[in-house]
């Protein structure tokens, strides 16, 4: 899907036009940039978040010469996909993971007696 397909989808689904929908999505679109530039996190809970990611600078190798490079340190904006997202795209690597935690979570302990007088 491309933005045009989605500006079309979120038109359809909320009976808006599509003028209204692309500027929504511009909207969208320009706060999490913004936000990501700016150094903060947008978090979209059952989604992901977006966040900027540095680089450090490092040494690399030039494949064609061998010659040593200095590569300059960066900042780049990164995704993690929230627990939501990555069940509706693999529902079995989610029920695993899930049995997983319940197998390694440890009983619970039985509940203190009251102290008496």
């Amino acid at each position: 899907m491309n933005k045009t397909e989605l500006i079309e989808h979120l038109a359809s689904k909320h009976e808006l036009t599509k003028a209204e929908s692309g500027r929504i999505i511009e909207t969208l679109l320009d706060a999490v940039v913004t936000t990501v530039k700016k150094g903060g996190v947008v978090s979209i809970p059952g989604f992901g978040s977006f966040k900027q990611h540095a680089r450090a600078a490092r040494t690399g190798v030039n494949p064609s010469t061998g010659d040593k490079i200095k590569i300059a340190a960066a900042k780049l904006p990164k995704f993690t996909p929230g627990a939501g997202f990555k069940a509706a795209v693999d529902p079995k690597a989610a029920a695993r993971k899930a049995a997983k935690a319940a197998d390694a979570k440890p009983a619970a302990k039985p509940a203190k007696k009251a102290a008496k007088k």
